[in-house]
């Protein structure tokens, strides 16, 4: 059922199908832009909320960065949303049409809680900018296909051999056209994929898996 008052109401689920049925009714009234904030938690409002991404409206969404190779963001790059990472993204939330922000009930009651007041959504949306022209973007084409995760993408292979010739971070991110920061956290990336501890080892073990050689020849 829902429970509304004034600018605040409460969609309360009698259990997962309602509260799925609840939380979809609402993200099908956005009708131009979707902004999704992710602690990264598996929950059932983050699921219902990414699954709901739908052709002509814009859906923006932040991740931390420990999620950021998954298959999920990958999908849901693929499928048209905007995805960037950053360090940590402090809650979850759902922001529709720069409207209304969709928050998870706390405590015992399940399902979740629509804001409508100017001054929630004015903080909520100023708090998603913030992160969001920090956070660094996530593009489909760096990702290898989930079958592929063990290898490494044609850019990412030239950000290493570039890297591995002396190139610095500045002029790798210039020859890539990406930024600075987009550049180490490609790094960090492909760091964390090896099992390396450090961008030495890093080469080393791309090296020993063929891929720099194929690469340069």
């Amino acid at each position: 059922m829902t429970v509304q008052t004034g600018q605040l109401s409460l969609v309360v689920g009698a259990g997962p199908a309602r509260d799925r049925t609840g939380l979809g009714e609402l993200l099908a009234e956005a009708t131009g832009e979707v902004l999704v904030m992710s602690t990264g938690t598996d929950s059932a409002f983050q699921r219902i909320a990414l699954a709901n991404v739908r052709p002509g409206v814009r859906h923006k969404v932040l991740f931390p960065d420990s999620a950021r190779m998954s298959g999920a963001l990958n999908r849901l790059s693929r499928a048209g949303a905007e995805v960037r990472t950053d360090a940590e993204i402090p809650m979850d939330a759902l922001v529709l049409d720069r409207t209304s922000v969709v928050l998870p009930a706390d405590g015992r009651q399940a399902g979740s809680a629509v804001f409508r007041l100017p001054g929630v959504v004015t903080a909520t949306v100023g708090l998603f900018e913030r992160i969001w022209q920090a956070a660094a973007p996530l593009v489909p084409l760096d990702l290898a296909e989930p079958e592929d995760a063990s290898m490494l993408t044609c850019r990412e292979q030239e950000l290493l051999t570039l890297l591995f010739s002396g190139t610095t971070d500045e002029s790798a991110a210039a020859r890539l056209g990406v930024s600075v920061r987009t550049v180490r956290r490609m790094v960090a990336d492909i760091m964390n994929r090896l099992g390396a501890r450090s961008r030495f080892q890093a080469g080393a073990k791309a090296v020993d898996r063929g891929w720099l050689m194929a690469k340069a020849g």
